[in-house]
């Protein structure tokens, strides 16, 4: 898989612009501002459905316009895909896929499978667990449609069960009003669990070794999925999440919203057994969020059979001279897209110059 060409109309800093990609190493030069990370956010978007930096599609849109438009030809089983991605200044969405349009944002999902690293990545290590969730969330999404719908039915269930916990607290039947919500929430949050207990399985078998390589074997990585409901069999796992939540139905009603399910789960991350999220030092942290990047290329080629395009926002200048060149090593074989203010490693590679557009 491989991006051909982006067009960008009206989008962020750009009026308009045309790029063009190579197969193997695009590095994308300019200066800072000049609109770089804009066209990685432009492709990100593309195959995510969303931006990596805001929730507001509005913001996307170049100042004193109404609409921004996207185009990205991409090459994917030797066969040619065109995504065209609209969005104006009431926040709407247009998205069509081979000229054809979607009904829902979320069938864009795995047409462009795509593992995005930036300095903002950090927060994947060192934050709160919402960060470490939504690496799973965004990867096993391209990976698997069900589980980006279950995921979403599991959030809109959620946030119901929430409305009635906060608004109903003082009627005698509530639990009654909830055992209905209770019981999909069960049904969509042990098939969460479960599909990402299989993930960290199966991502730690290539994380290891991506973090063995940049360390030059001195660290040993380990992954473990953090949860209440222990892996098994799915039906075991629904009934232990069904329980579980009307067992703290008394709690939830003191709080106000529900304090137990899949959106509460962590990714424990250790280094030679220390927990790496609250004692490692910011180049650990650096390097695991790294591995755990590479990692998710090699977990797409396995469960895809195609390897992702890699987009590095401004990585090179957070690593040290003998990291990146294990990152050129590692990244080798598919589509990367790096931007940086100046690249002078000896290493073939598609060059291009992003100047920063001047008004009038």
């Amino acid at each position: 898989m491989y991006i051909e060409s982006v067009q960008l109309k009206k989008f962020r800093s750009y009026d308009q612009k045309q790029v063009t990609f190579k197969e193997g190493l695009n590095i994308i030069v300019g200066q800072n501002a000049s609109g770089k990370t804009n066209l990685l956010e432009s492709i990100y978007c593309s195959g995510i459905g969303k931006s990596p930096r805001t929730n507001k599609y509005k913001e996307m849109i170049k100042w004193g316009n109404d609409i921004a438009y996207i185009k990205v030809v991409l090459r994917k089983n030797k066969t040619t895909h065109t995504i065209e991605f609209s969005i104006d200044s009431q926040d709407k969405k247009r998205i069509a896929v081979d000229g054809i349009p979607l009904v829902k944002l979320g069938e864009i999902i795995g047409i462009l499978n795509i593992v995005f690293f930036s300095p903002d990545e950090m927060k994947l290590i060192k934050e709160s667990p919402q960060e470490r969730r939504r690496f799973a969330d965004i990867s096993l999404s391209q990976q698997n449609k069900k589980y980006f719908y279950s995921l979403s039915k599991y959030n809109n269930i959620l946030a119901q069960r929430n409305k009635l916990l906060k608004e109903h607290r003082d009627v005698k039947a509530l639990p009654e009003m909830l055992y209905g919500w209770d019981v999909q929430l069960a049904e969509h949050g042990a098939y969460i669990i479960q599909k990402r207990y299989e993930f960290v399985d199966k991502i730690q078998v290539f994380a290891k070794k991506m973090h063995s390589e940049l360390t030059s074997d001195l660290e040993d990585l380990t992954l473990e999925y953090e949860s209440r409901v222990e892996y098994g069999e799915y039906g075991k796992m629904k009934e232990a999440f069904f329980e579980r939540l009307r067992g703290d139905f008394e709690k939830d009603l003191n709080l106000l919203y529900t304090s137990f399910g899949a959106h509460r789960d962590d990714i424990g991350i250790k280094i030679n057994d220390i927990d790496v999220r609250k004692f490692g030092s910011q180049g650990q942290q650096r390097s695991v969020a790294l591995s755990l990047k590479l990692a998710e290329i090699y977990l797409f080629e396995s469960e895809v059979g195609e390897k992702p395009v890699l987009l590095l926002d401004d990585v090179l200048s957070e690593l040290d001279p003998s990291r990146r060149r294990k990152l050129m090593e590692l990244s080798s074989g598919l589509q990367t897209l790096i931007t940086c203010t100046d690249f002078d490693m000896n290493i073939e590679h598609n060059r291009i110059v992003i100047e920063k557009e001047t008004k009038g």
